[in-house]
């Protein structure tokens, strides 16, 4: 455990059922069976499955924003399963989530400049609105923004740029660990693969571990380290990408992989899909 950020063990999440007929309430459906999973420092770990296999729900609770039923979650050592909020809040900083749907995630009545400085000082890491807008500048030079956008809002922005938007508003807090759930699948070929190449870069210069939710296991053997394969809520395979994609041992991950082609990858794989 001390060698990872993130320790989640027997993970059991199950959800409270609707009212059923005469006012009986059914018991909680299980969602999570008792995962395990690690990830290690510096370290993207990729999680696959089908719709309805529990990707989302893990990703959350990893995040403390799921509360497990049962099991463990040690971020940075420190247990989180339980915590109230009070206790999570100086966490929330060093935890942050990339959505799928960056136009629902952002504000659309609020400048992308407040969408960016808010949370600066909300989580007091600029003194004044002056230095949080310096430090917003530099991100967005980062992630690839012109200053231009600060004035703008969501809706003036296409979705590639509200992407990196959302990667900025994760990034500018300088999180230890980012959770990124679907966040190319509704972009084309070329922006999948920019958004994708920007990601690497940022991993690599800040030392962020990442969990990288995605249904394009070629997105998944091209950016992570490893990969957990979930079906059911439970996870039925684990390991190396290069091993997972080459060699699966369980059937359910030979079928997933069989039902997308996947391309050879070598590293200029990115940069070739980013040029369309």
């Amino acid at each position: 455990m001390r060698n990872n950020l993130i320790d989640a063990r027997g993970v059991v999440v199950a959800y409270g059922a609707p009212r059923a007929a005469f006012g009986k309430r059914l018991p909680p459906k299980p969602v999570l069976h008792g995962v395990d999973l690690t990830i290690g420092r510096g370290e993207t770990v990729g999680i696959v499955g089908e719709s309805g296999s529990g990707k989302t729900t893990l990703g959350r609770a990893l995040l403390g924003l799921v509360q497990p039923t049962s099991g463990s979650i040690h971020f940075d050592g420190q247990e989180i399963t339980g915590l109230l909020e009070a206790a999570m809040r100086p966490l929330r900083r060093r935890m942050q989530m990339i959505f799928q749907d960056p136009m629902s995630s952002l504000n659309p009545r609020r400048a992308i400049r407040h969408i960016l400085i808010d949370p600066l000082l909300l989580h007091g890491l600029a003194r004044s609105r002056t230095e949080a807008e310096t430090r917003v500048r530099g991100v967005l030079d980062r992630v690839g923004l012109p200053l231009a956008a600060l004035d703008r809002y969501p809706h003036e922005l296409s979705g590639g740029q509200r992407q990196r938007v959302g990667i900025a508003r994760a990034v500018v807090l300088e999180p230890d660990f980012v959770l990124a759930d679907e966040i190319v699948s509704g972009l084309d070929v070329s922006t999948q693969a920019q958004v994708l190449q920007l990601l690497g870069q940022l991993k690599r210069e800040m030392n962020l571990s990442m969990a990288f939710i995605s249904h394009d296991l070629s997105v998944v053997r091209a950016v992570c380290d490893r990969v957990y394969v979930l079906s059911g809520g439970r996870v039925v395979e684990e390991g190396a990408c290069e091993r997972v994609f080459s060699a699966p041992q369980d059937p359910y991950t030979r079928t997933l992989i069989d039902a997308i082609p996947l391309p050879v990858i070598d590293p200029a794989w990115l940069e070739r899909r980013s040029q369309g």
